[in-house]
């Protein structure tokens, strides 16, 4: 809705960013809830523990369809006030988009987003508690510093005036920050756990320059063709969802056992196989730092490499004096 909503390169940023951070005020509230199921019961048998979780998930399905109702019972239909190239409610083909070489750089580059966000947030808990080894507070404090720290940065994003080259600038600046945040965090060891903290703060900001500005390219992508935004925004959100669940699937199928610890200063991990009647001792990284750390890092410098050869035009940046629906 928000290409339909204004023209205004700007204020579509402004309305993305505004979302990315009600996105994490919603992460935040699941925490909450969790906090309150926690504090009102105490989990004594797996069964007990089994029933927090089952209120957890039924307070939230909840909350969620009675905004859901909300948003359907109040909003209006929206109806263009004024006509677009003539025919504002011209169908578009979708071979017209096939045929745009931006369609597949907005594609590649919000598909990696996305493998970068969600990929890390899956493998986000297992990583401090079992790479690290760290208090099972720590599951939930360090997801909440990502959330908040997205959220600052979606707000601040707000007050900026964008451009093409702008949104090229801070997704790169977004992407570069990852590629650090995911070698600090491949080679993090044991003893230094604590550092997971401060490099919570940067993949809080990277999420949130990647996310905003990656979205909004898609609005870059549509332009004025308002009649063609349904099956770009469709077709992304298909890409992201199977190449997400192709990610973990092929990233699981490695994670046959846990595996045991050298000691505190390495993040390596060793596991002892049979192999010729013999038992052969081998070292290799964690699947869980593949995870978080490494391919978050190679999609994030791939999305970049693929944003410097795109050609953003934002040619619709005048104000506009009345809203664009009614």
């Amino acid at each position: 809705m928000v290409n339909c909503i204004t023209l205004n390169s700007t204020s579509r940023v402004v309305l993305t960013s505004c979302r990315n951070a009600f996105t994490m005020v919603a992460n935040l509230s699941l925490y909450a809830i969790a906090f309150i199921v926690f504090s009102v019961s105490t989990a004594k048998t797996h069964a007990d523990l089994e029933n927090q979780y089952r209120w957890i998930a039924y307070s939230s399905i909840f909350i969620g369809c009675c905004f859901v109702g909300i948003f359907l019972s109040r909003t209006e239909e929206p109806r263009l006030k004024m006509g677009l190239r003539g025919n504002s409610h011209a169908r578009i083909s979708w071979a017209y988009w096939f045929k745009k070489i931006l369609y597949y750089q907005v594609a590649l580059v919000y598909m990696l987003t996305r493998l970068v966000v969600n990929v890390s947030q899956a493998y986000l808990a297992f990583y401090v508690i079992n790479d690290l080894r760290m208090g099972q507070s720590a599951k939930a404090l360090v997801p909440a510093i990502i959330y908040i720290c997205s959220f600052i940065v979606s707000i601040l994003l707000q007050e900026m005036a964008w451009t093409g080259q702008r949104l090229k600038a801070y997704y790169s600046a977004g992407g570069v920050l990852w590629v650090f945040c995911g070698a600090g965090i491949l080679i993090l060891p044991m003893n230094m756990s604590a550092f997971m903290y401060v490099l919570a703060i940067f993949v809080g900001i990277a999420n949130a320059l990647m996310m905003v500005t990656g979205i909004s390219m898609q609005n870059v992508l549509v332009g004025e063709d308002l009649s063609g935004c349904a099956f770009v925004c469709g077709t992304l959100s298909f890409l992201d969802k199977m190449s997400c669940g192709i990610a973990v699937y092929v990233l699981q199928s490695y994670q046959s056992m846990s595996p045991t610890v050298l000691d505190n200063n390495s993040s390596i991990t060793s596991l002892t196989v049979l192999d010729n009647n013999s038992l052969i001792s081998t070292s290799y990284i964690s699947v869980t730092r593949f995870g978080l750390g490494l391919i978050p890092a190679i999609c994030s410098l791939v999305s970049v490499a693929v944003t410097f050869t795109m050609k953003l035009h934002t040619p619709y940046s005048k104000p506009l004096v009345e809203p664009l629906l009614q």
